[in-house]
């Protein structure tokens, strides 16, 4: 059950969601009005692509979920087992992600389409980090299938099965960090154009920096 998650799933999963809802924000607003941090726009807009757009747009569009795809592997690669537990690479993974984050900066800035490569890779990386576990799914980088679980709690709940509340406040945190990170990129965007995305990266070194300090703390105990 989802009781036997660690507590700091909770806070981590919303700091996660705030980050993806703060790149997905730059992405739509900077990149062509594509998502960046789920990839079923971004398919939908290569099989429109494979009748009507160019050779050059359907390989940066093939780009974009190969990227994603390469960045999940990244994580699958450094992450073993089905658990969310302390001591496993999440703070190395936190800092890779900063780094492609910094990367895409640089490469926007440039006008480089390569950037829009780093930022995908850096969500799929993200989105792998939380894996199934104890019965739920948490996944950061999108909500679709956040509200579809929701929909099916209340669903049950109705027909009068017991409610999870602990599972429904953790993909309510998924939610809101999700809109608040929109909010936040959207802002950030409007002044600093692609350099908002330091924000994002910062807060990936600051939650791996929190996460090193924690998992230290209690393997001293």
């Amino acid at each position: 059950m989802i009781t036997k998650l660690p507590r700091w799933v909770e806070y981590g999963a919303f700091i996660l969601a705030l980050v993806a809802g703060n790149v997905n924000a730059i992405g739509l607003i900077g990149f062509q009005h594509q998502s960046i941090s789920h990839l079923s726009g971004s398919a939908t807009l290569l099989g429109i692509g494979l009748v009507n757009a160019s050779l050059e747009q359907v390989i940066h569009l093939l780009g974009v979920l190969l990227s994603f795809m390469l960045g999940a592997a990244l994580s699958g690669l450094m992450l073993s087992g089905h658990s969310l537990k302390l001591g496993r690479h999440y703070d190395s993974l936190l800092v890779i992600e900063a780094g492609l984050l910094a990367l895409s900066i640089y490469l926007l800035s440039a006008d480089l389409s390569w950037g829009h490569f780093s930022a995908s890779a850096a969500c799929g990386l993200q989105n792998a980090l939380a894996t199934t576990y104890s019965g739920a799914i948490v996944r950061t980088t999108h909500v679709t299938g956040i509200f579809t679980d929701l929909g099916l709690m209340f669903g049950a709940k109705l027909r009068g099965e017991p409610f999870d509340k602990r599972k429904a406040i953790l993909f309510l945190l998924i939610i809101i960090g999700f809109i608040l990170g929109g909010v936040l990129g959207a802002w950030l965007y409007a002044y600093w154009l692609f350099m908002a995305l330091a924000v994002p990266a910062t807060i990936c070194l600051l939650l791996a920096l929190a996460y090193r300090l924690y998992s230290a703390r209690i393997e001293s105990v």
